[in-house]
């Protein structure tokens, strides 16, 4: 029998209303229409009554329960200087202060394992992807698991965002400036991390939404930038989210705390700490109980986020701090993706970030004030900061301060322009004792699904 009449007599037993699925299923009767049904000869032959009934229709109810999205962020930027170093997608080349782009590319693929429970999946798998002129990346890839005895607890294993401050984890689709603040992007590179998460949420007088949520899990540590645990030391990260409390019908606050504990093995006997007083430096402590024992890493955080909506329009402010201590080189306090083999410097700091967004004239415009500050090392500051003491710039502490205007033209399609005023402050370095040229404008696109 002709393999389109077979399909055409599937088409017979399709709902009216299941529209893609009857397209989908006249689209493989055109393709196969001219394959005549016989015995397969060869393993590249493609028996059409097999193919019918092992491919086509198992194919089909899959595709229902798979989920597509993404989003692209084409733009161009300007800098205040050639080759500035930046954290609005990453320096500048150095005989380049002008750039066309494409800061994120991603499609996200979700597929739900159907339960008997209508509103929740017994299981959902998440892959996602970033596809730039830099080359293409694994955003996302986990798994997670819906135990039958209730919808209040998930369990996650694989890569995905650490449980950690309100900013790491707003999605890049959503975050209304270009790029989370530079303590994110030290701290947390690429936000996410692999590792399993345990998550329970509390249900509040409406059983339909979940009043608070607790998210704890283990991680490598390295984040994505690492291909391999570089040690056998975890980070436990927490977060502690309450969401929306609705104060007045206008007026709503959420809330939040974060804690992360962990670190990595020490490549040396050599670990530098802060000593006190007015003449703060690095102290050596060359133990050699020191190779190979954790560098500790300890954070804390709370955030805050305030809506008040009137009419078409809403003012919302949202604040969030951070403090610990973090280990790093004497060059550098970003988190490694590898093993670092040289001498450790213990530094303690504290970050903050702030928002202001205000609708202008309903909900198509939308202007942002934006405040962060990044100190890697509390202890020193300002003309204390000497090379003398074995400080660097890695000791120095940042402000940005980042004005922005967007216009949505839908719920999917937005145009940006934003202005990062970044400050550096003064310092008794070489080279260091006034502000760098390194602002940055960004004129944005995006467009997500």
């Amino acid at each position: 029998m002709d393999v389109p009449i077979k399909i055409m007599r599937t088409l017979i037993h399709v709902p009216k209303g299941q529209a893609k699925t009857r397209l989908l299923l006249l689209a493989v009767a055109f393709a196969l229409g001219g394959l005549p049904a016989r015995a397969q000869r060869y393993l590249t032959d493609v028996d059409s009554s097999l193919f019918v009934r092992d491919t086509v229709r198992p194919l089909v109810r899959r595709l229902e329960n798979i989920r597509f999205s993404g989003y692209i962020q084409p733009q161009y930027q300007v800098a205040s200087a050639k080759g500035a170093g930046s954290f609005e997608g990453g320096n500048f080349a150095p005989f380049s202060n002008n750039r066309f782009m494409l800061r994120r590319a991603r499609i996200k693929v979700d597929y739900l394992l159907p339960s008997l429970r209508p509103r929740f999946p017994r299981a959902s798998f998440t892959f996602q992807v970033d596809a730039t002129e830099r080359g293409v990346i694994a955003r996302d890839v986990f798994l997670r698991l819906y135990p039958a005895t209730g919808n209040n607890v998930t369990f996650t294993m694989g890569l995905f965002a650490r449980p950690f401050g309100y900013e790491v984890n707003l999605s890049s689709a959503y975050r209304e400036s270009p790029e989370r603040s530079r303590a994110s992007q030290v701290l947390m590179p690429g936000e996410r991390d692999l590792g399993a998460m345990i998550s329970f949420e509390g249900k509040g007088r409406d059983s339909s939404r979940a009043a608070a949520k607790l998210d704890i899990g283990a991680f490598n540590g390295q984040g994505p930038s690492g291909t391999t645990d570089f040690d056998s030391y975890k980070d436990v990260a927490a977060r502690l989210s309450l969401r929306p409390l609705f104060l007045s019908r206008q007026v709503s606050v959420a809330a939040g705390l974060s804690a992360l504990y962990g670190g990595w093995r020490q490549g040396s006997i050599y670990v530098y700490k802060m000593s006190a007083g007015s003449n703060a430096a690095f102290g050596v402590d060359s133990s050699l109980s020191n190779l190979g024992k954790k560098a500790p890493r300890r954070y804390a955080g709370a955030d805050v986020q305030f809506v008040r909506r009137a009419g078409r329009g809403k003012t919302e402010l949202r604040g969030e701090y951070w403090r610990g201590m973090q280990p790093g080189t004497d060059q550098t306090t970003v988190s490694p993706g590898s093993l670092p083999t040289g001498p450790t410097y213990l530094r303690h700091f504290d970050a903050g970030i702030f928002y202001l967004l205000q609708s202008i004239g309903g909900d198509k415009w939308e202007a942002l004030l934006k405040y962060d500050w990044y100190d890697p090392n509390t202890k020193v500051s300002g003309n204390s900061l000497r090379a003398a003491g074995g400080l660097t710039a890695a000791d120095m502490r940042f402000t940005t301060i980042g004005i922005g205007l967007t216009r949505y033209f839908t719920a999917s399609l937005k145009i940006l322009a934003y202005y990062d005023v970044v400050r550096n402050e003064s310092t008794a370095l070489p080279g260091l004792s006034t502000d760098a040229r390194d602002d940055v404008l960004t004129l944005r696109m995006q467009l997500r699904f």
